[in-house]
């Protein structure tokens, strides 16, 4: 099977970016497809992922970012002008390969696509809740692509929750959890480092600022303990700045190739996002045999953690309930273990080798109907 994935770039340290690769890579080297990736702005940026060499792949060298070098008239003439050249050189790759099938990796390539892809069968993968509380014109935008979202053949979602909301603009929709890298190492966390974990973007959506607010209620409690926080995003040197001025054993990170070290050098793993279409990081913490407390954020936490079991699940901005699940695992070592061996073992539904036969039979019963 011939298979055409469309995606920006891979030039960032993102989930989304790094699962794309390992389902592309599994399709290629397990199932023997003939996979390709189409980005539109990858450019000079290094492929920041292991893209196997199985795998095609072909920028169309369009970096629509640019058009904000320019003030606003100058911008939307720039965006009609690459949006253009992306839909030409986009369609001459799809005339040269004839693929089976097309894969969209973000909602925002959906309405170029419908216009090339003639009876091709046209899968949209969903990394977004339905809903989600971001701005005003986040949210327009939201609608308007969603009018595109009903034509496609198939859409794919991250949990049943959000499904059922997704239902509401497509007919066929599917419920396939993201694939997650588990712990490659030959150990896991001893649960004995005074250490709790928060791995993601700096971003509004991550609810950092209610972590902040967390640990200053636990330091009081345990102030031996520290909060490492490994990510990048705009809100980095904001909360860096923050950190330092608060000196409560908060340190921030870079991003890290390692990040499965610092898990197994942690104790406990935390989240406060205001939502989360999955939480890649939930499993790979889990597998490494943290117990996780997370905010009940739609949809993916409860999709992942069992509450009392391999983790807790905390009602949203409910910051003192947060903090006294949290100090209750910081005094409790023996807790800690019981509900760490439950995560690595709960963490293993998520392995490659459990996901990707959904993908295999979603991709084979839409080239099938479509021959038929």
């Amino acid at each position: 099977m011939k298979v055409v994935y469309l995606y920006r770039s891979l030039a960032v340290w993102g989930g989304i970016e790094r699962i794309l690769v390992d389902k592309m890579n599994y399709l290629a080297c397990h199932y023997g497809y003939d996979v390709y990736l189409i980005t539109s702005d990858q450019g000079n940026h290094p492929v920041l992922f292991g893209l196997s060499n199985q795998v095609h792949f072909i920028d169309l060298n369009i970096r629509l970012h640019t058009r904000f070098r320019y003030n606003i008239f100058r911008r939307q003439w720039e965006y009609l002008r690459l949006s253009r050249l992306y839909h030409k050189r986009l369609n001459e790759q799809i005339e040269r390969i004839k693929p089976d099938l097309l894969v969209c990796t973000t909602i925002q390539m959906i309405r170029p696509l419908l216009n090339i892809k003639g009876d091709i069968p046209h899968v949209v993968e969903s990394h977004i809740n339905f809903t989600h509380p971001d701005t005003f014109w986040q949210r327009v935008l939201l609608r308007w692509n969603n009018l595109w979202v009903g034509k496609a053949d198939a859409l794919v979602t991250l949990t049943e929750g959000d499904a059922e909301n997704w239902r509401r603009v497509c007919e066929n929709v599917h419920v396939i959890p993201n694939i997650v890298k588990l712990n490659p190492q030959s150990r896991c966390s001893t649960l004995k480092e005074k250490h709790v974990i928060f791995v993601g973007r700096f971003t509004k959506q991550k609810g950092i600022g209610d972590l902040f607010d967390i640990w200053k209620l636990t330091y009081k409690k345990f102030p031996d303990w520290h909060l490492d926080l490994y990510g990048d995003g705009e809100l980095w040197d904001y909360y860096k700045q923050e950190a330092d001025r608060l000196n409560i054993n908060i340190e921030l990170h870079q991003p890290t190739k390692e990040i499965f070290e610092a898990y197994c050098n942690s104790s406990i793993f935390v989240l406060t996002s205001l939502y989360e279409p999955f939480g890649l990081v939930i499993p790979e913490a889990m597998s490494c045999g943290l117990p996780v407390i997370s905010y009940d954020s739609p949809y993916g936490p409860a999709s992942i953690l069992k509450d009392g079991e391999d983790g807790f699940l905390i009602p949203m901005h409910d910051r003192q309930a947060f903090a006294d699940r949290l100090c209750q695992l910081m005094g409790d070592e023996e807790l800690r273990k019981k509900m760490g061996g439950r995560a690595i073992a709960s963490s293993q539904r998520f392995s490659a080798d459990k996901i990707m036969p959904m993908w295999k039979e979603l991709f084979e019963q839409l080239t099938f109907s479509k021959k038929s």
